[in-house]
């Protein structure tokens, strides 16, 4: 009878620490960046400073784009008519550039931090169903 009760109180634990990870991960800001015609729009998102952002990048060309980043460390591809997810931050204060590394003239974007971040610009502090890989 103690084996299995050790067994329940480790599934409880389990389990409890699962729920709390998925609802901090829901609790993330998210902020979605769409390319059509090799642009982003929008071409800037404002951020909050000091925490982990998810930028979602949706490609409604059919080519290919290479979202590059100096300023954040950060490179990856997205494939036409698809979607990938890039994780940010925390960031300070501050300006930070990205460009598509296949149309670097037109598609040209920067992620704004600040301390007070305006919400109404994409960021959202839950996963709205977007197709993401």
């Amino acid at each position: 009878m103690k084996f299995f009760s050790r067994i329940f109180a480790l599934f409880s634990y389990l389990l409890m620490d699962s729920l709390m990870a998925g609802s901090a991960r829901a609790a993330m800001p998210e902020a979605v960046i769409e390319i059509r015609n090799h642009l982003f729009i929008p071409q800037s998102v404002t951020v909050p400073a000091g925490q982990k952002v998810r930028l979602v990048f949706i490609n409604h060309d059919s080519t290919p784009e290479e979202i590059d980043s100096f300023d954040l460390n950060r490179e990856k591809v997205i494939f036409g008519r698809s979607s990938g997810v890039i994780f940010i931050g925390p960031l300070s204060v501050g300006e930070y550039g990205f460009f598509g590394e296949y149309h670097p003239n037109s598609a040209v974007g920067k992620v704004i931090v600040t301390k007070d971040a305006d919400t109404s610009n994409g960021i959202n502090s839950i996963n709205e169903g977007l197709p993401h890989d």
